[in-house]
């Protein structure tokens, strides 16, 4: 029990400075947030289809690995939540990053690391059950016959 005890509290100490950047990093975040902030974090299906279609945009599915096996958008990259710190160098720094996920919860999350990070980041308001949805018959042809090829 004491050794246990002991090995957290080192634990605890040896983590201590990346934890106090990474609160700086949110700490500053927070204190800049505002209206348009709130309003610049949030894209809809409609513009990130035209973002991804100019090349401008890269959609992050951060959904569990078995989730996104299960079913996904031929168009995201997957990086669980769990993994985004450490695969960062999968992310195109010169577009603007959407994260999603099915309602928007974890979107969110990804979004705010992200932007603590240095990225454009916004997250997807209608989720990705709500990309489905918009990207039905001719919208979906119209989609993919835009892509960059």
């Amino acid at each position: 029990m004491k050794q246990s005890f002991l090995t957290v509290m080192l634990l605890a100490l040896l983590s201590s400075t990346p934890v106090q950047a990474a609160d700086q990093s949110i700490s500053k975040y927070l204190s800049g947030y505002d209206y348009a902030a709130r309003k610049a974090m949030k894209i809809d299906s409609e513009a990130l289809v035209k973002m991804l279609a100019e090349g401008k945009a890269q959609l992050i599915d951060i959904r569990f690995k078995e989730e996104y096996e299960a079913w996904h958008m031929g168009v995201a990259r997957s990086i669980p939540l769990p993994e985004l710190p450490q695969r960062l160098n999968e992310i195109d720094k010169s577009k603007v990053i959407v994260t999603a996920c099915p309602h928007k919860d974890r979107a969110i999350i990804a979004m705010t690391y992200l932007k603590t990070q240095g990225y454009e980041a916004k997250y997807l308001q209608d989720g990705l059950t709500g990309f489905a949805e918009y990207l039905r018959g001719d919208k979906a042809r119209d989609f993919i016959q835009s892509l960059p090829r």
